[in-house]
């Protein structure tokens, strides 16, 4: 499984708002955009997605910019990815609540016997960007410094 650029530059630019939460005052786009080295553009269609999902809010205005709706230890990575990119799941053949799909690709069906592999790698996939927080991702930033 591969990350497009749309779910890679929409972590860095979350991961940016993150560490302005708390300052009083929205991020204005064309800042991220330029610190993250983003067309603004492209980061402006993946905010409209972030938006709508309800992770961050927009603020009018000549002070204007974004903000995150909750704490950076409140939105998680696997948030994130899946606004962006959509169910995480290494096989087509597989659904994120772990149904199958209707016709699957592979023609094998209930007769798959690499399923329970590619079941147990969708769930560590998910469980493990899960548990990892904007804040976390800001504390091993500032550990790193």
């Amino acid at each position: 499984m591969r990350l497009s650029a749309k779910g890679e530059y929409g972590v860095r630019a979350m991961i940016h708002l993150a560490l302005h939460y708390g300052d009083g005052d929205p991020v204005p786009l064309s800042r991220i955009a330029m610190e993250e080295n983003i067309s603004r553009q492209y980061l402006e269609q993946i905010f409209l997605l972030l938006r709508r999902s309800g992770l961050i809010y927009s603020v009018r205005g000549v002070k204007g910019g974004y903000v995150l709706s909750s704490p950076p230890g409140e939105i998680f990575v696997g948030d994130i990815v899946r606004v962006l990119e959509g169910p995480i799941t290494p096989v087509d053949c597989l659904a994120e609540n772990g149904a199958r799909a209707e016709v699957p690709s592979c023609g094998k069906g209930e007769d798959c016997m690499a399923r329970k592999v590619w079941e147990r790698l969708r769930d560590q996939i998910n469980q493990l960007l899960g548990s990892i927080s904007l804040q976390d991702m800001m504390e091993c930033k500032q550990a790193v410094k």
